[in-house]
């Protein structure tokens, strides 16, 4: 029996290990982490992060054939191939400050594995990376040592949040890139064999390993596009009386483009988007391509003012001033079906809100934890959390949904219109109520993209 060890318990490494370990009984499959608190969470079986079916997942192997723990020196020691799936954060000093990727924990892991390690291993990064940290920890890992060796490849996540246990189950492909040498080859099918337990083997794509890690950073910023692209057109929508559902629906049906990540909103979030594009320009800035740098730096930009855009339309419709007023704020994670909050629209459009001075309450059935911790410091005397939506809108000015969580749609509106001071605004910012109704209960619709509905 193999074993199989993943340095890091977050989003990644502990759903990706939960499935291999079911996926894969001949396998013995740990997981470590340097975080207590969340090892322990896992150890419970009720997982510091929330993915649906998760749970249900880790049931059935926990214990068995799927372990936790913080011991990572004998995790090294005993495993053959080592995952490693560590944040990856922007840098926010030095050079590349707000675009490189700070690898200082990369860097810190490596060291662990050449130190702890006695036998061979199969290095596998899983984080999103730059291009070329293959061999960067490569160099690393060989630096006085002799005795052991270690074969470095690619295999990056293409997971959803919110749907990462049905990805990893049914995944569109499975990416894996190693060095073009006999020991390299070996690496790469050590790997596909592990995947093709239930992954088909059509699917199993193998690249290089510049080309791999080149793919997760193009992939993420492709559907970033999409996104900042439908939302520069919502603008146009708003200034010229068009609807964007209409116009989406009919730009998707053009086979060369399709629907998904057509929807306008207030703007995308999670870990990867943001981070991994700023990556992209910065490596095309250190060679020399300025344009194709300045190009994707747009993406970001386009989402920034989208945000931007959302609550200066709250300002603007609401008599130019929000001292003093209430907002109701449903939904702060960055998607729904997930707790995770990291580059949430929710947490610069909260931030712009306060800056104008009003009160915010804010409801999530899931992340509500995580915004207490985004927001702290800034201004926590004006903001309450709450755990039911309808005290949460209770005596406020108007509502902004920035979460499209699906019993957002099943409120009682009615009701919410009963408590809430006159006139009552619904900033809709995931088109995802319906608005005749809203209007015809009495509020102001204000959506993304489409006509509003008010009564000014």
């Amino acid at each position: 029996m193999k074993n199989i060890l993943c340095i890091g318990a977050g989003h990644v490494g502990g759903p990706t290990m939960a499935m291999i370990a079911s996926k894969c009984p001949d396998y013995t499959v740990q997981v470590v982490d340097i975080n207590e608190e969340r090892i322990r969470a896992w150890q419970k079986g009720k997982p510091p992060i929330f993915e649906t079916g998760l749970e249900e997942l880790i049931a059935g192997t926990r214990g068995r054939n799927l372990f936790f723990s913080t011991d990572i020196a004998s995790g090294i020691r005993e495993a053959d191939i080592i995952f490693v799936s560590v944040n990856t954060p922007t840098k926010t000093a030095g050079v590349g400050a707000g675009r490189a990727a700070d690898l200082h924990f990369y860097e810190e892991t490596a060291r662990q594995i050449r130190e702890h390690s006695v036998s061979d291993k199969i290095v596998v990064e899983k984080s999103t990376i730059p291009v070329r940290t293959a061999e960067a920890m490569t160099r690393i890992l060989h630096s006085d040592r002799n005795d052991v060796r270690f074969e470095v490849i690619s295999n990056p996540e293409f997971l959803a949040e919110g749907t990462a246990v049905r990805d990893l189950e049914t995944p569109d492909r499975v990416l894996i890139g190693g060095n073009d040498t006999s020991t390299g080859h070996r690496a790469v099918q050590e790997l596909v064999e592990i995947y093709a337990h239930w992954v088909p083997r059509d699917r199993i794509v193998t690249t290089n390993v510049w080309s791999s890690e080149l793919s997760k950073l193009a992939a993420n910023a492709f559907l970033a596009q999409r996104v900042s692209s439908i939302n520069a057109i919502s603008a146009i929508a708003e200034a010229t009386g068009a609807d964007i559902d209409e116009v989406s629906g009919v730009v998707g049906m053009d086979n060369r483009i399709g629907s998904r990540f057509l929807k306008a909103g207030v703007g995308y979030g999670g870990s990867c988007f943001r981070k991994d594009i700023l990556n992209l320009c910065y490596l095309a800035e250190s060679h020399g391509l300025m344009e194709v740098a300045s190009y994707w730096q747009q993406v970001v930009d386009m989402n920034d003012y989208q945000e931007h855009r959302f609550v200066s339309r709250m300002v603007r419709t609401m008599f130019n001033s929000l001292t003093g007023k209430r907002i109701a704020v449903l939904g702060f994670a960055f998607k729904p079906d997930t707790s995770d909050t990291r580059e949430s629209p929710a947490i610069p459009v909260c931030l712009q809100l306060l800056e104008e001075g009003a009160r915010l309450a804010i409801h999530d059935p899931k992340a509500l934890e995580n915004a207490r911790r985004d927001l702290a410091g800034t201004g926590e005397e004006r903001v309450a959390f709450c755990n039911d939506p309808y005290e949460a809108a209770c005596g406020a000015h108007a509502i902004a949904l920035l979460t499209e969580w699906k019993e957002y749609s099943q409120l009682d509106f009615e009701r919410i219109y009963r408590s809430m001071e006159r006139p009552a605004f619904i900033f809709d910012g995931r088109n995802c109520l319906d608005h005749t109704l809203l209007y015809e209960i009495g509020f102001n619709v204000l959506p993304i993209g489409k006509p509003e509905r008010t009564r000014l």
